[in-house]
């Protein structure tokens, strides 16, 4: 039978046991958080969703089992006939819940121009996208990604889109939903000018999803994509990182990603989901899925290091 300790031996032992904890050769090695969270945009796969050779309410699953990914970006193209159905929507979340996968946001297109000049337009487009901020809401999202599209003279627009903004963005704060805008073409692929919208709309709850690739001006002409990130990320609650083509190394080779994640983590302090979107075609969206995740989770090593 082992004999008690001494209280003089309790405490000496116990001390003995307080130092090593501390000593830093005996402390145990603390992970490092990362720098930000990877998330899976579905418009990635959308060759194999609009095809039927992927199920859409099983994206949750996908992202997980195929991709090791635990957060997703829908988009509503995938579940158009769906929009009213509840029954579905309930479907959605569970498969989500029953994965642990985070659902992030949802892009939302085809839903008519919340910068239309034309009033009634403009205001029915607002409409057409408040039955997505409820599928958000529900879903457990933060956003819905949402276009500035509009016509007219370049201040006409920024007036326009933030009208129609503004008002998707009062209706998206009452289900505590923000609404942001992806530079996706038009004069949205101007960073300038979508920043001065996100000026003219001032609300917290209206922001931007700066994508890496898209800006396309037209007519040959091409905004400089790291002066638009750059312009875009102070209004940033989401960022889309858009992949085409790799070299033999891993490389994205129409966007600097180390100087462009630069931009993005280092400047403008960011740390919260990164989307791939790869949307390629040269290797398959599977395998364009994996290089992109292996090149943003080099750089979270190569930053951390």
């Amino acid at each position: 039978m082992m004999r008690p300790l001494s209280r003089r031996s309790f405490l000496h032992t116990a001390g003995l046991g307080l130092a090593a904890i501390a000593a830093p050769s005996l402390r145990a090695e603390i992970p490092k958080a990362p720098l930000f969270k990877i998330s899976l945009a579905q418009w990635s796969l959308h060759k194999a969703f609009f095809a039927k050779k992927l199920d859409a309410m099983k994206f949750a699953s996908i992202a997980k089992d195929d991709y090791g990914i635990l957060a997703v970006e829908y988009v509503n193209q995938f579940y158009k006939d769906k929009k009213k159905d509840d029954g579905y929507l309930k479907d959605l979340k569970k498969v989500a819940d029953d994965n642990g996968v985070t659902s992030v946001l949802i892009m939302c297109d085809g839903e008519g121009a919340l910068g239309d000049a034309d009033a009634t337009k403009r205001s029915q487009a607002v409409d057409n996208h408040k039955r997505w901020v409820e599928w958000a809401k529900f879903l457990g999202c933060h956003s819905i990604r949402v276009n500035a599209q509009s016509s007219g003279s370049y201040d006409e627009q920024i007036e326009r889109a933030a009208d129609g903004l503004r008002k998707l963005t009062e209706f998206g704060a009452t289900h505590k939903i923000h609404v942001i805008v992806e530079n996706h073409g038009g004069l949205s692929s101007n960073g300038e000018w979508l920043a001065k919208v996100m000026k003219t709309v001032d609300l917290p709850g209206c922001g931007t999803l700066p994508d890496f690739g898209n800006f396309n001006l037209g007519n040959g002409k091409e905004y400089d994509r790291y002066k638009g990130v750059d312009e875009l990320m102070p209004f940033a609650k989401g960022v889309s990182a858009k992949t085409h083509d790799f070299d033999d190394k891993g490389n994205e080779t129409h966007t600097d990603y180390r100087k462009m994640m630069d931009i993005v983590i280092k400047k403008h302090k960011y740390n919260s989901f990164v989307g791939i979107e790869y949307e390629g075609g040269k290797i398959g969206e599977p395998e364009g899925i994996k290089v992109t995740k292996k090149l943003l989770e080099t750089i979270i090593a190569e930053m951390q290091a």
